[in-house]
């Protein structure tokens, strides 16, 4: 008991002297007792109906496993630890379009089956965190999808601190990507048919003022296509009746490198958007989009409305490979995007929580968006969406939390692909350990 106490105070010295919080590493248990497993277990069915072009229909469906390992971090000062996953998806259909869920190893002729496996190293001082390796960033400028079987993976370095209290400092680098219906690491993109970059930069941000009101700022970089900032505040505020949420969100985003003159935009840094016949600066990053976002709620409804506007010659910069990618916009809805160079949307949405009827789990949303006044071919073009989401998750036995989720989305436009897609997923994830 004498050693104990004496080893206690040894500690509680040691850390004083470095200072950091002795909290910190009394809640360090070590790499094996902080260590968690689980098996993820996603079935999905996947619809395309494309009305307006001479496109066959895409029907798939799959069953996914994705295996994930988190450690613990070592004890001492530094921490030091590590995270993998192993994913795999087998396609259950005999025949089909492919290429939304499942890989092509031809056109029209979908993989039977893919897998891919990610690991992770990481390092912990104090209240920060370094990882290398497999990376799921979750960022205003850069975020996963997770919108089919296998979620979207990116590789590089990033630094997580939460050393001042409130505050998350997060920077890092990224170098690859993984997307979401592939089995290979790749460069990044602007569009799909632009140059590779392996470099991107970010760092940012978030501070929370008080437990209602979120500041935001984050800075990005693709090396030879654009520099980006971000601007971002969330506050909630509780009224006599209901409550009322404000998402405010401003990008500035401009021309990096190659992106910058003719003769690197002629070997593909350059960027869809919009601009004259003979214009010198066809291609060239210059982008400016705010929006924001009001919803109102009250005893399981909730009603928002929002308004978003892209300014500048080109469309709004970000990774896009192609299959398929998130955007920390109010307009990242199920198929469209609605940032195209001078587009215009007009955002309504509407969920309710059928708790409030006595069905925990259920819960249904609807969402409309409507683009106008793009950029395009010398004339104002427009779009339309409307989703629809219905999910329900178990509260109870056997089977507890497991989630079934319900989708469809129709799009139109004379800017847009018309088309219909409807989606079916069923979720389980089983705790190891």
């Amino acid at each position: 008991m004498k050693r104990m106490k004496k080893s206690n105070l040894s500690l509680a010295i040691l850390t004083g002297v470095l200072g950091l919080p002795m909290a910190q590493q009394a809640s360090a248990e070590g790499f094996i007792e902080d260590s968690k497993a689980s098996l993820s277990m996603r079935n999905l069915y996947y619809s395309r109906d494309v009305r307006n072009q001479n496109t066959p229909s895409d029907k798939e469906w799959g069953q996914g496993f994705i295996l994930n390992f988190q450690s613990g971090f070592t004890q001492g000062i530094v921490g030091f630890g590590f995270d993998a996953t192993a994913q795999y998806g087998y396609r259950l259909t005999q025949a089909d379009q492919g290429g939304s869920v499942f890989p092509l190893q031809s056109p029209g002729n979908a993989e039977r089956d893919y897998s891919r496996f990610g690991l992770t190293g990481k390092m912990r001082y104090s209240k920060t965190v370094a990882q290398v390796g497999t990376l799921r960033p979750m960022m205003p400028v850069l975020t996963i999808t997770d919108l089919r079987l296998l979620p979207q993976m990116f590789q590089g370095v990033q630094v997580t601190s939460n050393e001042i209290e409130n505050l998350t400092l997060t920077a890092g680098r990224i170098d690859h990507v993984l997307e979401r219906n592939s089995s290979n690491r790749e460069g990044m993109h602007v569009t799909p048919t632009s140059a590779d970059s392996n470099e991107f930069y970010f760092a940012g941000a978030d501070y929370k003022v008080n437990k209602d009101l979120l500041l935001q700022y984050y800075y990005a970089t693709l090396d030879h296509f654009y520099n980006q900032h971000f601007f971002g505040l969330v506050h909630n505020w509780a009224l006599p009746v209901g409550s009322l949420k404000s998402d405010l969100r401003y990008f500035e985003s401009y021309s990096d490198g190659r992106n910058s003159n003719a003769a690197g935009r002629a070997d593909g840094y350059t960027i869809g958007g919009y601009w004259k016949a003979g214009d010198a600066n066809r291609g060239e990053v210059d982008n400016h989009l705010w929006s924001a976002m009001f919803t109102y709620s009250l005893k399981g409804h909730a009603l928002g409305i929002g308004y978003q506007q892209s300014l500048g010659d080109s469309d709004f910069p970000h990774l896009n490979s192609g299959n398929g990618r998130a955007l920390y916009l109010i307009t990242n809805s199920q198929m469209g995007k609605f940032a195209s160079s001078g587009e215009k949307t007009w955002v309504g949405s509407y969920s309710y929580d059928f708790v409030q009827l006595g069905v925990p789990g259920l819960k249904a949303s609807a969402m409309y968006f409507n683009g106008q006044g793009i950029n395009a071919r010398g004339r104002d073009n427009s779009e339309w969406e409307r989703d629809l989401r219905v999910d329900y998750v178990l509260q109870g036995g056997p089977m507890k939390g497991l989630g079934l989720t319900l989708r469809h989305a129709s799009m139109r436009g004379n800017d847009a692909v018309d088309q219909d897609e409807a989606m079916a997923i069923v979720n389980y994830t089983l705790p190891l350990f």
